[in-house]
């Protein structure tokens, strides 16, 4: 089943999907991620990937060895600048929240948009969750394009954002970090200008790609005018009809593409701990394309609200 795939092949896959929502999330059953993929498998997780935007495995007891060599086989790994790193790992961010550090990764965004070259995607496994609560969400990016209203399309078709690593910037400054080694990083992670809407390099869908944790502005506007519309672009990913939901348990795996969805891990179980490792998987530099696939509203799933503020977006729509 899908609504949103290209030339999708998932129907013949050596292995199960199964989706978690109408268009983004899928359930993969029968793989053993302790064992080397084939190249079947390979090309047909990177097919289910473009198709479902998010995949999730159950009971995949992995080494970190295993977690990282399942990465490689979708491209080079990056070691990100800022966060915490597995001792011995520097390509595995080692996320702990528990008491003393709660969770804070709570707003909707794509992965280090704040790069050049953001991620392609990243691969978050799970070694100890709590007993209740740190679901984390996504939201389809090409679903909040392609529903988008008219008039919103009008203002940020081709228009560039700059994003920033500013939330970064700060924590640094809190742990002492000196402004000449930020200055630093404000050298080798120069603010780079993406496209607000994103063409998929692989599918040529396009989505929105602009996030509330590294968006700062739309280029060549004022900063009141880029600001409503940024608020009305952010909004699109709330909307649940865009969403999946994914309850977390030990050695469960989350893989999502980081260029046609958002993620938001809620952060509602202190003071317990979680506990988590990612690997994210380079990417490309951002482009958009005038043309390319858009669903066709008649055939969306989506009614209700969302049809009608699609040609009729009302009088508030741009209300900051």
């Amino acid at each position: 089943m899908s609504l949103n795939a290209i030339n999708s092949q998932t129907g013949d896959l050596p292995f199960d999907v199964t989706p978690y929502s109408v268009t983004i999330g899928g359930d993969v059953s029968g793989i053993d991620l302790r064992q080397p993929l084939s190249d079947e498998q390979v090309e047909g997780l990177r097919a289910a990937l473009l198709d479902r935007k998010v995949l999730f495995f159950r009971d995949q007891d992995i080494t970190t060895e295993q977690h990282l060599d399942f990465a490689r086989n979708f491209g080079e790994l990056e070691v990100h600048p800022f966060a915490p790193h597995k001792d011995g790992y520097p390509e595995v961010l080692a996320i702990h929240h528990n008491i003393d550090r709660p969770g804070q990764e709570n707003g909707w965004h794509s992965d280090v948009t704040w790069r050049q070259e953001p991620s392609l995607g990243s691969i978050l496994r799970c070694l100890e969750c709590p007993p209740i609560g740190g679901d984390t969400l996504f939201s389809d990016s090409y679903a909040a394009y392609d529903n988008l209203p008219e008039a919103v399309r009008e203002k940020v078709e081709g228009k560039y954002a700059l994003h920033d690593f500013e939330g970064f910037r700060m924590r640094l400054r809190a742990k002492g970090v000196g402004e000449e080694k930020i200055a630093e990083f404000n050298e080798t992670y120069p603010n780079p200008e993406h496209p607000v809407i994103r063409t998929h390099p692989e599918t040529g869908r396009k989505g929105i790609y602009v996030n509330a944790a590294f968006t700062k502005h739309i280029i060549g506007m004022d900063q009141g005018e880029s600001d409503a519309l940024l608020e009305v672009l952010y909004h699109q990913a709330n909307m649940p009809e865009y969403q999946c939901r994914f309850r977390w348990a030990k050695n469960s795996i989350a893989f999502w593409d980081n260029r046609a969805c958002q993620h938001y891990a809620a952060s509602d179980y202190w003071p317990h701990d979680r506990i988590v490792e990612r690997v994210t998987v380079i990417g490309d530099v951002p482009y958009y394309r005038e043309d390319g696939p858009v669903t066709n509203m008649d055939e969306s799933p989506f009614r209700g609200r969302i049809k009608y503020q699609h040609s009729n977006p009302g009088p508030n729509l741009f209300k900051a």
